[in-house]
């Protein structure tokens, strides 16, 4: 983990609300990142993200993303990072909620390549972590070539995912109130935990380094997977080489 930056949590003017109390409990990096992401009916939504999230909307219409992206330096804290366990990919399918004015992310599922990682965060904190066989090759243009296809078994509906994809090279940070702002943005995700109750887990990064995405999607059933159907329109794309990222521990989100 010595690529790790050790003090991105002085970097925290740009944040929405403060940093957590308390330490830190984990490290992050996702590395050669697709947002792909298409408007979605909120119905649809609605009835597939517990009652106890609001949906968040820009304009007055939903999205779901679709991340693709690979793993690196995933350890707690002061514990080195293995390179057998603390690099995988990852493919996540998400949305947007919001809990007292805090906006957030709302996963479907997410997707990995690694059983031990999935395992943990399924146990851990009840997130619908899937285990999948997974491929991730940079180009030397810098192409990226990934490709997903979940292991079956009786709690895992069969989700495939394949695509090519770079960025355009004009990077910058989102301009807040913009949509990819409010698509990328995100300091916590929500999600309810084995006692049916609801939580909001915190995290930190430096404001997104953004670009422009190209590429195209071949396949493409996550969506289908957890219920959502897409629109027959091109997705949005973006694209990120690196982002770095930590994770506090979880906290409850009192019942209304």
């Amino acid at each position: 983990m010595d690529d790790f930056p050790p003090a991105i949590h002085l970097e925290a003017a740009h944040r929405p609300w403060p940093l957590p109390d308390g330490p830190w409990l984990m490290t992050q990096t996702w590395n050669d990142l697709l947002f792909a992401h298409w408007p979605v009916d909120t119905c649809v939504l609605r009835e597939r993200v517990p009652a106890e999230f609001e949906l968040d909307l820009y304009d007055g219409e939903a999205w779901l993303g679709i991340v693709a992206f690979h793993m690196t330096n995933v350890a707690p804290r002061l514990v080195p990072a293995l390179p057998w366990i603390s690099a995988f990919p990852e493919l996540n399918v998400r949305t947007y909620v919001r809990v007292d004015d805090k906006p957030g992310v709302y996963f479907f599922s997410l997707d990995a390549g690694s059983a031990v990682a999935a395992g943990t965060a399924r146990t851990l904190l009840n997130l619908p972590y899937f285990t999948a066989k997974m491929s991730v090759e940079v180009t030397d243009s810098g192409e990226v070539r990934y490709g997903s296809r979940r292991i079956s078994s009786p709690k895992s509906p069969p989700a495939e995912f394949t695509a090519r994809y770079q960025g355009l090279g004009d990077r910058s940070a989102p301009v807040q109130g913009t949509l990819e702002y409010f698509l990328t943005e995100r300091y916590c995700l929500y999600a309810i935990d084995h006692s049916n109750q609801g939580y909001r887990l915190d995290i930190h990064h430096p404001p997104w380094p953004l670009e422009r995405g190209d590429g195209e999607i071949t396949a493409n059933t996550m969506a289908q997977a957890a219920g959502v159907p897409l629109p027959d329109v091109a997705p949005l794309f973006h694209f990120s080489k690196r982002q770095d990222a930590l994770a506090w521990a979880p906290t409850a989100i009192p019942c209304r």
